[in-house]
């Protein structure tokens, strides 16, 4: 297999002019300024220092830009990672997180180079919803202790601890925080509202709005809040030195789940993202070169400090709002942090960590797709639907992304095998209605030819649609005639179940005739033998031809044509 790389600015930079360099400008310098309230957020949400977000913004998002496969994309960490990231913070520790990002990108890179991009898409939308409002609802509860104010040394990971730990820790509440986390929330709701009805509100987000409003009064008026310097000592005016994390041979083995949670998620948020850019800009991406992409920056922005990261929708919607057509945009985007970082640093150290995790508040609610749960709405679907939706929403919250993904999977799966068995039936045709009782039995009474139509899919989930054929419940006949016009598959279960029949009928003296073959089934009777077993014959085009071949195999009676 050929690998095909060829990223999509290869693709825009033929005729590109000076007009669309300036809209790129300006939408990647508008993208950057909201990248970094949001990157710092998230990072601290996630259990790893503001830097880290910072540059994981800067190098991946430039990564994603000039190899991804999508000409708006903006790459960075996201919101949705944050219980996956927290988690393994706390199981593992940074440095092992670092390695299993490394690990992640390593396997989308794969992913993407032996093109399974489209995979992705056979995630089922109750699934992607189940998980998604499942991962808000987890960072909505991960806000908590910063929101509150609560002295919680380190909140647990899994869901009950963390419950029992933000209980217990409410005697603790911090008002000063809670002023400062409620006043950032409430003008960050008015600003986006107002946002829609006013030019110069609309040019600055809502999170750097908030987030210059929360230093400034802390500045001023020195607020007894915690921020990012009192926390972590600020953020370094300088490039991070390049290198490879500490790496354990022994601890290899037990990243491969973590890594792969990391690759599994990357890669749905990040074609989902470009999914929805497409609908928005009239153009299709290249959801293997995105893979590669992504897996290319996972892999590098571990080795300046960075995490994990992904296709970032709200950013890569405000790119295209904002103007940006090309990965041009998402470039400016990562230089825009870089000057911000280079030459406004030592003002982060003033940053209200309350401020932050109303912003990040503020993500988790907007990241839900809550009208899902509406029971007005439940009710219009089916109950798969709805124990597909609900099931993967609970496991997500309780348990954790991956065993919540693989049991919304298994549940689609069981739900399509018997919704397709249920759609999968055996009719018999009433030939004797047509020519009478005497040209299609014997003298005493039994039938010689019994002919039957199939509709939907002979596979494992409904090969029990043919026991009564083997059971002979109908009679011995001479011939069995099965029409399979209608039918769009077998599988070599049901290909079992029709040499099976073959062989019960051959003992009998009986033959078995198949017809109306479509190219599928057609094709797996040819390839498997069968049709040497079954005999040339034996596998006609149609009901009427086989009816003739019947009639030539019994050998007497009235002659019989079916129309």
């Amino acid at each position: 297999m050929k690998i095909r790389f060829r990223p999509k600015l290869l693709d825009t930079l033929p005729g590109y002019g000076r007009s669309t360099f300036v809209q790129d400008l300006s939408a990647g310098i508008t993208v950057g300024v909201l990248a970094l309230p949001l990157a710092m957020a998230f990072a601290i949400a996630s259990g790893m220092s503001p830097t880290a977000g910072i540059w994981t913004a800067i190098v991946a998002g430039l990564l994603i830009s000039l190899l991804g496969g999508s000409r708006v994309q903006i790459g960075g960490p996201t919101g949705a990672f944050i219980p996956i990231i927290y988690a393994i913070v706390v199981d593992h520790g940074v440095q092992n997180l670092l390695i299993a990002t490394m690990m992640s990108g390593v396997m989308l890179l794969a992913m993407g180079a032996f093109r399974l991009g489209s995979m992705i898409r056979f995630i089922p939308l109750s699934v992607v919803i189940g998980f998604t409002n499942g991962i808000a609802v987890v960072i909505f509860m991960s806000q908590i202790k910063d929101f509150l104010g609560l002295k919680i040394e380190n909140l647990p990971g899994e869901f009950f601890g963390k419950v029992s730990a933000l209980y217990t820790a409410l005697p603790t509440l911090h008002l000063p925080t809670i002023l400062v986390a409620a006043s950032s929330l409430g003008v960050l709701f008015l600003w986006n509202r107002q946002a829609t009805r006013t030019a110069w509100m609309k040019r600055l987000p809502g999170p750097l709005a908030v987030l210059i409003i929360g230093t400034l009064a802390n500045a001023v008026f020195n607020l007894p809040v915690d921020t990012i310097g009192s926390r972590f000592g600020g953020i370094p005016q300088e490039i991070p030195h390049f290198g490879l994390p500490e790496l354990s041979l022994g601890t290899l083995g037990k990243l491969i789940a973590p890594a792969l949670t990391i690759a599994l998620l990357g890669a749905i948020e990040s074609l989902l993202s470009a999914r929805v850019a497409d609908s928005q800009i009239d153009d299709r991406h290249d959801p293997n070169q995105e893979l590669m992409a992504q897996g290319i920056a996972n892999f590098v922005a571990p080795l300046f400090g960075g995490f994990a990261a992904t296709g970032a929708i709200a950013r890569t919607a405000t790119n295209i709002r904002t103007g940006g057509s090309t990965p041009v945009a998402g470039i400016v985007h990562a230089l825009v942090l870089l000057a911000i970082v280079l030459v406004l640093a030592p003002f982060a150290s003033f940053i209200p960590l309350a401020t932050l995790s109303a912003i990040v508040v503020v993500v988790s609610i907007n990241m839900g797709e809550w009208h899902a749960f509406a029971p007005s709405q439940l009710a219009r679907y089916t109950l798969a639907y709805r124990t597909i939706l609900l099931g993967t929403f609970f496991v997500t919250v309780v348990f954790d992304l991956t065993l919540a993904v693989e049991l919304g999977m298994l549940m689609a799966s069981l739900f399509f095998i018997y919704r397709m068995s249920d759609l999968t039936r055996i009719e018999r045709i009433p030939l004797e209605e047509h020519y009478g009782v005497a040209a299609l039995t014997r003298a005493d009474g039994t039938p010689r030819i019994l002919a039957y139509r199939m509709f939907g899919s002979l596979f494992f989930g409904a090969a029990n649609k043919l026991e009564n054929l083997l059971l002979m419940q109908d009679g011995h006949p001479d011939v069995v005639i099965l029409d399979t016009d209608k039918v769009i598959n077998i599988d070599t279960t049901g290909l079992d179940i029709l040499q099976t029949l073959h062989r019960n009928l051959k003992k009998r003296g009986a033959v078995l005739i198949l017809c109306g073959l479509n190219s599928q089934p057609g094709s797996l009777v040819f390839r498997s033998g069968f049709l040497e077993q079954l005999g040339d014959d034996n596998v006609t085009g149609n009901i009427t031809e086989a009816l003739i071949r019947a009639q030539s195999i019994r050998g007497s009676g009235p002659e019989i044509a079916y129309t």
